[in-house]
């Protein structure tokens, strides 16, 4: 195998600090977490970090992009398949409402950086750019899963998905401090009244 060209090379570099970032973010959450030891993670100094990604915020980004195309990607084939309303509401209970504790360290992370860029408007300005693109690209599948099963929301969709995401980050970060908390069955109970019974 020929060596790698220096367009290749950069590329290499980006992956590898990416899932060094994903790892090490999940791992110790955001404000734990420092470039010097996602940076050694990855096998390189905190120059490459700066470089490929301007600084913790922007790998936080990157990452979190890459997740949110395979959220979208995931979901889309979901909601392609149900065909009843307890089906839709089942769909949309993240996987941080589970026992999985990953899922459960990454929403943790989340409100952390959350919390974080208040102080920052651009990086702010940044988070809820993409953030907005997210909730468009799921209001677009709702609307289609919504009008197959001939389901009307209780209010626009629009606001359906601001209030179960903003939902979800709450309740990922109670499982954290409260395991014993049936986050799932209140969920559950908040999305049945979002999307009630299909009229005749």
């Amino acid at each position: 195998m020929g060596r790698l060209t220096r367009a290749e090379q950069q590329q290499v570099t980006h992956e590898r600090l990416l899932e060094a970032g994903r790892s090490v973010l999940q791992r110790r959450g955001f404000l734990a977490a420092t470039v010097d030891e996602i940076a050694e993670e990855a096998g390189y100094t905190r120059g490459a970090v700066y470089k490929h990604f301007g600084g913790k915020e922007g790998l936080w980004q990157a990452v979190v992009g890459a997740h949110t195309e395979a959220h979208l990607q995931l979901l889309g084939e979901t909601l392609d398949r149900v065909s009843s309303r307890q089906e839709l509401i089942a769909a949309l209970i993240p996987s941080a409402f589970t026992d999985d504790q990953d899922a459960t360290r990454w929403s943790t992370a989340a409100m952390e950086f959350m919390a974080a860029v208040t102080r920052h408007p651009d990086a702010a300005a940044v988070s809820v750019a993409a953030q907005r693109r997210h909730e468009e690209q799921i209001v677009a599948l709702l609307e289609g899963a919504c009008r197959r099963l001939h389901i009307q929301p209780a209010m626009p969709l629009e606001q359906v998905v601001v209030v179960l995401g903003a939902l979800g980050g709450s309740l990922g970060l109670r499982a954290a401090v409260d395991p014993a908390t049936d986050v799932a069955a209140l969920a559950a109970g908040v999305m049945t009244v979002m999307f009630p019974e299909p009229k005749e």
